[in-house]
């Protein structure tokens, strides 16, 4: 079932409300941010920022199937990241930390969750290829995002059980 055009425009209209809200309590001027309906998996939605291009992307299969729901949680979710970065600097606030916990709040969400546990039936949910490592604890599988960030050599793992860093097995 796709997302209808009256349902995308009011998701639309809900996020710069809630922007509007912050904008007004936190007497504050946001910047310009896109809208964008190109999540898809099992996510609901990201905020992110790119220099100062600053986007919340939402999964509009999701919105489809449980619009009241993404009305209620994701929209203030994403919003709430949005403000967080522009009151605090880089590094300063954590992703759910204590700043995003107090917007969630000035938008009436007093324990707000930070994943979710929606039905995914009939929802496409792309599923990575694992990938064979080991330790001296045995063997262990990551992902292909792990698994190529240790290829680019951008990063190691070290094994959660013995803190020894992770090998390639032959598969």
């Amino acid at each position: 079932m796709p997302l209808s055009q009256k349902q995308h425009e009011r998701i639309i209209e809900a996020t710069r409300g809630r922007i509007k809200a912050a904008q007004k309590h936190y007497d504050l001027r946001l910047p310009e941010v896109e809208i964008s309906f190109d999540v898809r998996g099992s996510t609901w939605g990201y905020y992110s920022r790119k220099g100062k291009e600053r986007r919340i992307r939402y999964n509009a299969g999701l919105f489809a199937k449980h619009f009241d729901e993404g009305i209620r949680d994701t929209i203030p979710h994403e919003v709430a990241h949005l403000v967080v970065d522009c009151l605090y600097r880089r590094g300063q606030a954590k992703p759910h930390g204590k700043e995003w916990r107090e917007v969630m709040a000035l938008f009436g969400i007093n324990n707000p969750r930070v994943t979710h546990n929606t039905d995914l039936s009939g929802i496409t949910v792309r599923q990575q290829r694992r990938h064979h490592y080991h330790c001296e604890c045995g063997p262990v599988m990551l992902s292909s995002t792990r698994h190529f960030r240790i290829l680019r050599g951008t990063t190691t793992y070290a094994c959660r059980r013995c803190g020894k860093q992770l090998q390639q097995s032959a598969e």
